[in-house]
């Protein structure tokens, strides 16, 4: 898979979508960084609940949009699932302390990644994930080797 191709899927409903994180829970590793893009309600919150659950995380997983990170932690990694749907400049990204949570052995989620702009890290994956009649559909694509080399694994 080269770094500009898309994977397209279509997901019928919140089962596919919590199915779909697990497929990611068993081939990613530390250090990640994943993008969720996509509309209020798209599932980008139930996506992450999919990979935590798949993870053996039994607890509640909720969207951070009031906290703007949720962390979980993990035996040897931690994952950090931000949400910056309330920014109202990039540089809150800053205020918040963010990157001293961007470490070697963590992976990140990071839901409404435009709003830090340029403080926001460079995505490694990037989903896409848009509502539709007939469910939600999933574009992913890499941007980093990394990133390539998570997808091709997961894409198999």
């Amino acid at each position: 898979m080269s770094a500009s191709q898309i994977h397209e899927i279509v997901l019928a409903g919140e089962n596919d979508t919590l199915n779909l994180g697990a497929r990611f829970a068993q081939h990613i590793n530390p250090p990640l960084i994943i993008w969720l893009v996509g509309d209020l309600g798209a599932g980008k919150t139930t996506f992450t609940r999919g990979l935590l659950n798949a993870l053996d995380y039994h607890g509640a997983v909720k969207s951070p949009t009031y906290n703007i990170v949720e962390t979980y932690l993990f035996n040897g990694f931690n994952i950090h699932h931000f949400d910056l749907y309330r920014f109202q400049s990039p540089e809150e990204w800053l205020d918040a302390g963010l990157d001293e949570l961007i470490t070697a052995n963590s992976i990140v989620l990071i839901e409404w990644p435009q709003l830090g702009g340029d403080l926001t890290p460079p995505a490694d994956i990037i989903l896409n994930i848009t509502s539709n009649s007939s469910g939600r559909t999933v574009q992913m694509s890499a941007a980093t080797a990394n990133g390539e080399h998570t997808l091709d694994k997961i894409t198999e």
